[in-house]
């Protein structure tokens, strides 16, 4: 009786093995659990599908869903998958970046935060800093090159101080070579606000 006993114990053993190391493999039989997912599919009824064929319900936080996101996704015990959001990039998601100026235009320097950029949780991306401009130059002129990873699908446009009492326009381009522009104003430039521009990718 005692050695039935023992097969069935070290039966059981095994079975509970095998469905350990077939949950660390397998999202279908994981449990409540997290692990990460690329999205194939957004669907229009809140949902996005990964390319293991997870169809996981987006949460409120995860905006700005597209093709190619690594995402964080779990599963309930009730086998209701969730996408938490988006991973942020290794270098410049939810981070300050430099942003590289061109035509002339320079670091306004101290007391001013240096013109940057960063990608935000949910997909839009904000500027910051204060640039000084060249002694001259005409309308419109291209502060910067954006980096690709920050290049949005369509055209946005800001409002900003551009001297003592005299302001224009921001003009974040989705054309060509998608390059920051300042234009619109009357007189001469003598800096750019950047903290007023935070916009859409997609």
């Amino acid at each position: 009786m005692s050695s039935d006993i023992a097969v069935h114990a070290d039966l059981a053993d095994a079975l509970q093995q095998q469905a350990i190391q077939a949950g660390a493999t397998s999202p279908a039989v994981r449990g409540a659990d997290w692990r990460l997912a690329i999205v194939t599919t957004v669907g229009t009824d809140g949902t996005v599908t990964t390319s293991d064929g997870v169809i996981a319900r987006r949460m409120a936080t995860y905006l700005t869903p597209a093709a190619g996101d690594t995402i964080v996704v779990s599963i309930s015990s009730s086998g209701n998958w969730l996408a938490h959001g988006r991973t942020a990039a290794a270098t410049t998601a939810g981070t300050w970046q430099p942003l590289t100026l061109s035509g002339g235009w320079t670091t306004y320097g101290t007391p001013y935060w240096a013109p940057s950029y960063r990608i935000n949780g949910d997909g839009t991306v904000s500027m910051s800093g204060l640039a000084k401009a060249p002694a001259s130059a005409t309308q419109p002129q291209t502060l910067c090159t954006l980096p690709a990873a920050i290049v949005p699908a369509s055209k946005s446009r800001f409002p900003t101080e551009v001297a003592s009492g005299i302001h224009g326009v921001i003009d974040v381009n989705a054309v060509g070579t998608a390059t920051l522009q300042i234009q619109d104003y009357s007189g001469s430039a003598s800096w750019a606000a950047l903290d007023v521009v935070r916009y859409r990718l997609t």
